[in-house]
This record gives C-alpha cells, sequence and structure tokens, in this order.
C-alpha cells in the first residue's frame, strides 16, 4: 500500500499533467470507489470544475478543484493512466476523467480496493475522512510531549501503533520497519513503555527516512507505481524491510521475519530492544 513518500511521488506527477484542466464528464464503472456523495451527484459535481492544485493529507491525494475538494486512497493497486477520449478502456479502469483537451485520467485499480470522497471546498479537513488524522511526520506541531502522550494510552505494540492514522499521519508498514531499526526500539515493546527520549529519536528518525524515500521517489514494492510506469528508487535503501533470509546491516545477526496484528514485521532482535 502506498505511504506518504509515495502519495507524494502521485502528487508530484498529476501535478505535471492536470492542473488548469478543466473536467467535462466523469465516468464510474465501479460504484463502490466512490464513498461519498452518491456516484450520480459525484459526477454531476465534478463536471466543469477546474484543477486548480494538488496535495496531500497522510496517504489521501487531496485534488483541489473551483468548487469542491476531491480526495483519492489508493490501497493495495490503485494508479492513474493517460488515454485519448478513443482509446479503448481497459478491464481495470474504473473511474474516467475526461478534461476539456481530450485527454482522460483513468483511475485503474485491480483489486477495486481504491476509495474517492468529494467533500466541501472550506471544510473538507474536518470531514470524514480526514478529520481524525494525526499529525503530518514534519508537522512543527509533532513533537516528543505529544507522542509521548498519545503512546501512553495504548498497551499495544509499539509498530501498531506507528501504523495508527489518528497519531502520524502518512506511516504504512514498510517504513514503519525502517523507524523502528533505525531507532533501535523492538517492534514489539509496548507503546506505552516507550520513553519520551525515544519519541524524540522516532519522530527524528521518521522525517530522515521518510524525506529520503520522498527524494528518491518512494519505495517501489509489488505493484506499486505513481503513475504510468513511475518507480521509486527507495527500495535499494531499505535496511530491513523486506529481507526475508537477510541480516542486520550493524551486528549481521539474522533478521527476524513475524507478524504483528496481521502485519509482517522484519526487524533484528539483537539490535532492537
Amino acid at each position: 500500500m502506498p505511504e506518504k513518500p509515495e502519495v507524494l511521488t502521485v502528487v508530484k506527477s498529476l501535478k505535471k499533467k492536470i492542473i488548469g484542466k478543466k473536467i467535462i464528464n466523469v465516468e464510474v464503472l465501479w460504484d463502490n470507489i466512490i464513498a461519498s456523495p452518491s456516484v450520480d451527484e459525484f459526477k454531476k459535481l465534478l463536471k466543469n470544475q477546474i484543477i486548480e492544485d494538488i496535495d496531500s493529507r497522510g496517504k489521501w491525494i487531496v485534488i483541489h478543484l473551483s468548487k469542491n475538494v476531491l480526495i483519492i486512497h489508493l490501497r493495495m493497486e490503485g494508479k492513474f493512466f493517460f488515454r485519448k477520449v478513443h482509446e479503448n478502456i481497459e478491464k481495470h479502469e474504473h473511474v474516467i476523467f475526461t478534461f476539456d483537451d481530450g485527454i482522460q485520467m483513468r483511475f485503474h485499480d485491480v483489486r477495486k480496493f481504491g476509495k474517492m470522497h468529494l467533500l466541501s471546498k472550506d471544510n473538507y479537513l474536518n470531514e470524514i475522512p480526514l478529520k481524525d488524522m494525526g499529525y503530518e511526520y514534519n508537522d512543527k506541531n509533532l513533537d516528543e510531549e505529544y507522542l509521548y502522550k498519545e503512546l501512553r494510552k495504548k498497551s499495544i505494540p509499539i509498530k501498531t501503533s506507528l501504523l495508527d492514522q489518528s497519531i502520524i499521519a502518512g506511516i504504512g508498514n514498510i517504513y514503519d520497519d525502517e523507524i523502528l531499526f533505525k531507532s533501535g526500539i523492538s517492534p514489539l515493546r509496548k507503546s506505552n513503555k516507550i520513553t519520551k527520549k525515544e519519541c524524540r529519536k522516532l519522530i527524528d528518525n521518521t522525517n530522515i527516512i521518510l524525506n529520503k524515500a520522498i527524494e528518491l521517489g518512494g519505495t517501489t514494492i509489488k505493484s506499486f507505481t505513481s503513475s504510468e510506469g513511475v518507480h521509486g528508487l527507495f527500495q535499494n535503501e531499505l535496511l530491513v524491510h523486506g529481507k526475508k533470509d537477510g541480516v542486520c546491516p550493524v551486528c549481521h545477526k539474522k533478521l527476524k521475519n513475524i507478524k504483528i496484528n496481521g502485519r509482517g514485521t522484519y526487524y533484528c532482535s539483537s539490535c532492537q530492544k
């Protein structure tokens, strides 16, 4: 599933392609992708709106329109392809936006897990699903006091808490493993046992790792591409995640590969306490 760096890579790609364009038609070929409003209202409201800007909130792509805000979650395999109006619609192209220049942006999603919401322009950050999200990883308000206070409420593994979008928005399974390894903290540690000093370390390493991943265009694992086959390079920087038969780059002992709350987890039991 795309995390913050991958989402920002998609945003960067889309900015080059669609800002300033007018939507003249919307086709929805798989209704469940449209979370709100109704499919008919979604199509009606989007017609004749102009794309003014694009940014993100957590793992959501945020497209600012002339009257509304369109937010999109790629989930496991969502991606965008650009085609001319008369090109054949492929099997997994489920939502099609036609622009005034004859180009279509097609949302391609093999698993059909992607979601779109059309929200109010003035209050979208206070509407579902964005209203309960935590701070962005680089928000100045994300400090050790805040994180320590949030983690003290939880007896679940720190691995799981870092995936909680209501605490920090945008961290997913890949970067979770990397952040914990760089911080020397076991993913099995109870969240309420993390010290304030360790909270500072987690925040600092989150910034280091995500900024590096953003610089390299994200991590290409399994089926992620940002659009039209744009691949990230951060997978070459991964130290533990996905290393099923790997050894720790620090102590050279064999890495552990376990499941924590159903999520594949990679760590060094020697270096991560």
